[in-house]
């Protein structure tokens, strides 16, 4: 039994060993197709994007950009934006599930991950986060919602985001986040339990 257990471990290995192998060609040619994509120039100027959400978001939008006639098809074929049913006097919002549900989790961490290097999605995040009706992952969705919309006129434009040009517009059209801009003192970071905490950093 421990022969043969001994022999089970070590092809075990050689398994891992070979697929490790194999994922490191395919992360080399991601970033080989990347580098010479149309789009990739403009993908890795979204803060908190890296290295391996760029191709992901590229296969998100693509280059046909007469395929989507509006941000909100966005978020609706994502499946971030939230579904609407009503009958008779009675409506309610759902989750939305019929989508690609590797694409949706794409949008989802993109969210997450641009709170640290954005200015404006830490404050969005905080804001929201006053709500103690708003979990954590719908706040998040939430912020993806919005990031869609911006990265979407990007996309149709073909020009980078620049957040500058972004936090002069929150503030030239006089927006509440625009106000709330200003340097932060403190976060309200998601804990496990369900509630907001409010540290200071």
């Amino acid at each position: 039994m421990l022969e043969a257990g001994a022999l089970t471990a070590r092809g075990w290995v050689a398994r891992r060993r070979t697929l490790r192998d194999h994922i490191d060609q395919l992360d080399r040619r991601i970033a080989e197709l990347v580098a010479t994509h149309p789009e990739g120039a403009l993908f890795a100027a979204l803060p908190g994007a890296g290295s391996v959400l760029v191709p992901r978001w590229i296969v998100a939008f693509g280059t046909r950009r007469e395929r989507y006639d509006s941000a909100y098809e966005m978020p609706c074929y994502h499946g971030i934006a939230p579904v609407k049913e009503a009958s008779g006097k009675t409506s309610w919002v759902h989750f939305r599930r019929a989508c690609g549900k590797f694409l949706r989790q794409t949008f989802h961490e993109f969210g997450l991950h641009s709170i640290g290097p954005s200015e404006w999605a830490k404050a969005n995040y905080q804001h929201l986060g006053e709500d103690e009706n708003q979990s954590h992952p719908a706040a998040v969705r939430s912020l993806a919602y919005r990031w869609i919309r911006i990265i979407f006129r990007c996309w149709k434009d073909g020009k980078p985001y620049d957040e500058a040009v972004y936090l002069n517009s929150l503030r030239r059209r006089g927006s509440q986040l625009g106000a709330a801009l200003a340097p932060a003192t403190g976060h309200r970071p998601w804990v496990a339990d369900g509630r907001w905490i409010p540290k200071t950093f």
